[in-house]
This record gives structure tokens, sequence and C-alpha cells, in this order.
């Protein structure tokens, strides 16, 4: 049998490929990135890339380290009988802000806002819209707090799915308020979950004493049925004067906007730098777990990364899973773009001035010529199954002449263009 790919993984294949879907189409993920990189870009945004594998400390402190992704989802990296010191990121945040202190990026000027595309890594049970590897897109603003930012932040990622055509999603907006709001609300956790301490799952019992807002975001049945049985009450209804302030601020600018939302009690973060802010963005198309991703303000990140208070926010979404959603609605994107000229020869002699011709003709467009001589019947189908816009064969006369017969694939109708004005021709239906 030969060799697979890796369970949890999807090659990214070209067009007309025998079992091509959406969510494996590389030129479907190219545009979702070229889509991103148009919104955010208009927004101010700065591409940034960051390695694909980082410290495993980085990782543990920016995600957590009772997190499941930390004790159960890392792909460790092992070389020349190294350690595991390095993991496979399984997010993008962690490493844009290590980038952002290591590069001294506080001295451009603030708000610094970032955004990057590019793959993740999880060991997660795999299931639709669940891969051990996947791709996100991350945006993320440094330097700059209050309700203003966050709401563009979130008007931002809708933005990108409204421009790619999605139309069934919907952000589900909560608040997490500020710290000594949440280190109130574990402790009415603590003494509601602990006299009931035999009914939860082994993870939420571990939880309970280091982090019991985690308790509510748990994937057990059993821990989510104690839950509604004890009617817990939502962070939204404990957060401060200053926190609620700043949550009504940032929904009345999404009001403004026409940015529609859902106040959710249940989206919550358990890490300590998250502050105030935290939402999700759902659509029903991607399964039973419907998050495309979500976002939230992190203005205690830096610091747990070694680095002096930085405010900040952002958010990311798979691209998978939002090919997924695109797919159940029905939304068809652009294919890629063929040639716009096909060359073939029509006898050996011709080749290697077809080739030439094709390689001088590359600096105004997409080119492509055939290795070997062609009938003109065969290399027209060859042509089409390229997309190819235009065809040309050369024969004898065509080199002796310097002039192409260009065919228009599409309705068919010829042209003779010289070779020697080829280049403005190409740069002219390029543009």
């Amino acid at each position: 049998m030969a060799i697979q790919r890796p369970k949890g993984t999807q090659d990214l294949l070209p067009e007309g490929s025998p079992k091509l879907s959406l969510d494996t189409q590389a030129s479907a993920f190219t545009h979702i990135q070229d889509v991103a990189r148009r919104v955010l870009e208009r927004a101010g945004a700065q591409f940034i890339a960051t390695p694909i594998f980082e410290d495993a400390e980085l990782v543990k402190r920016g995600v957590g380290g009772s997190t499941d992704i930390v004790r159960k989802e890392m792909f460790t990296v092992t070389y020349f009988g190294d350690h595991g010191g390095f993991i496979l990121r399984p997010e993008g945040t962690a490493g844009i802000v290590r980038a952002y202190l290591q590069a001294g990026l506080k001295q451009l000027p603030a708000p610094l806002k970032l955004w990057t595309h590019g793959p993740m890594f999880r060991a997660e049970n795999v299931q639709k819209g669940r891969l051990r590897q996947f791709h996100q897109v991350d945006y993320e603003v440094l330097g700059a707090e209050g309700a203003l930012v966050d709401a563009e932040a979130i008007a931002l990622m809708v933005g990108v799915v409204r421009e790619l055509g999605l139309k069934g999603v919907r952000v589900k907006l909560g608040s997490i308020g500020d710290p000594e709001d949440r280190e109130a609300y574990n402790a009415y956790l603590r003494g509601l979950f602990t006299p009931h301490l035999e009914r939860l799952s082994d993870d939420s019992k571990d939880r309970l004493e280091r982090n019991p807002m985690r308790i509510l975001d748990s994937k057990s049945a059993q821990d989510q049925d104690l839950i509604r049985e004890l009617d817990v009450r939502p962070m939204l209804d404990s957060l401060g004067e200053a926190a609620a302030a700043h949550f009504a601020q940032v929904r009345a600018y999404l009001d403004d906007w026409g940015v529609a939302y859902d106040v959710d009690p249940s989206i919550v973060r358990g890490l300590d730098y998250y502050r105030r802010t935290a939402w999700e963005l759902h659509h029903e198309g991607v399964g039973a777990k419907s998050a495309l991703g979500g976002g939230g303000r992190y203005d205690g990140l830096a610091e747990q990364l070694g680095g002096p208070m930085v405010p900040g926010i952002g958010w990311a979404f798979g691209i998978e899973r939002l090919l997924i959603a695109l797919a159940a609605e029905g939304v068809a994107l652009p294919a890629g773009d063929g040639p716009l000229l096909y060359l073939a020869a029509m006898e050996d002699a011709q080749v290697a001035f077809a080739a030439k011709v094709a390689q001088e003709a590359r600096a105004a467009a997409r080119v492509e010529f055939a290795y070997r001589p062609q009938k003109p019947g065969n290399a027209f189908r060859d042509a089409e199954r390229r997309r190819a816009r235009y065809a040309a064969v050369i024969g004898s006369d065509e080199q002796e002449r310097g002039v192409l017969k260009l065919k228009h694939l599409g309705t068919g109708a010829q042209q003779d263009v010289a070779l020697a004005d080829l280049k403005t021709f190409l740069e002219q239906e390029n543009a």
C-alpha cells in the first residue's frame, strides 16, 4: 500500500483534481487569504509571519498550562537528541505578541494592527471541521484599548466573511470583565461546585481550584448537566461597573454600524490575561461545533510572556471551517486563473523557438508552452483543459514571419499578432 498522508491532515489540490472538494481546493485557500488581506489592509493592518514552531514555554504561558491544548494536544518537535523544548504552534496570537516584544515593535506608531495566515497544529480527535493541521487567518491589534478598538475588530472579522459571500453567520458576544470581577466570580464558582465535587469530571475537578471558569466551557456532558442543574449565574451578571460600561459601549458601536450579534453569557475565557470583550463567530453549516473562530481582549498576555503591559485584542478563524460553511451555503468561489497564452509547436524544429517566445512573453503575463510538438487540435484541447484564454500553434511559417495567429478559446476569434507586439498585447489583455 502506498504511503498515505497523516491522519487529520489534508492536501491542498490544484484545479481539476479527481477528488477535489472546496475545503481541499488550493485556489479556495488563496482566495480567502486574498480577501482577508484586502479587508484587513484597508483597515491599516500589516502582514507578519512567525515560525510554525516556538519554544514550548511560550505556548504554555500564552495558551495556559492547564488547557487541553497544552496538556493533551501539543505536537512536540525533537531533533538530534533534543529533549523536545519546541512545539508546533497551536494558535497564532502568542507568537505574534512574542515577535512584538522581541523585535521592539512598540517603537512603531500605535496601535499596531497585524495580520497573518498559516498552519496551526493540535492533536485533536479528528472530525468534521477539526483537523490536526489546520489553517487560520489571524488579526491582532497591539497598543490600544477601549470599546472602539474592540468593536472595530469584531466588525472586521464579520467584514472578511461577508466579503467572501457568507450570509448565515452570527456573532456571539460576551464579556469576562476585569481581573477583580473574575476573582470574585471564581470564588462564587468554587463555592457553588465544591459541594458537588464528586459529580464533576476529572478535568473539572482539577480546574475547580486553579481556574473554575474553565469548567463552564467543559466538553463533558456530566459537567454541562451539573451547570444547568445548579443554574450557574453567568459572568455577564457579575461585571464590575467599568467592565459593564465598556461592554455597553462595544454593543452601542456594533448597533450603530449594523453589525448583528447575540449577547451570549456562555462565552468565557479562562486564562488570566484575558479582559472584558470576548466573542465567537458561528455558522450552523459547520456542524455540531459551529464556531468558525473567535476573539477577545488580552491585555495581560505581554506581561505573561515577560514583557511590559501591552493592551491587545485579536481574533482568528479556521479556513477549513470557513470553507465548509461556504459549501453549505452553496457559495461559488472563483476558480484559479489559467494562463493568458498557451503556445505549442507543430514540429520538433519549432519547440525551442516556442519556449523562447514564452520565456520572453512571461515579462507581461502568465504564459505556458508544450514541451513536445502538438497538432493544432490537440494543442487547442490542451489549452482549454488548462483554462487558457488564448492559444497559438507555431509552425515554420509563423517562425519565419515572426507572427502568431492567436485564437481566443472563449469566442473562437483569431487574430495575427507580431512577435514584436506580443508583450504589449498581453499587457493590455492582462490589465
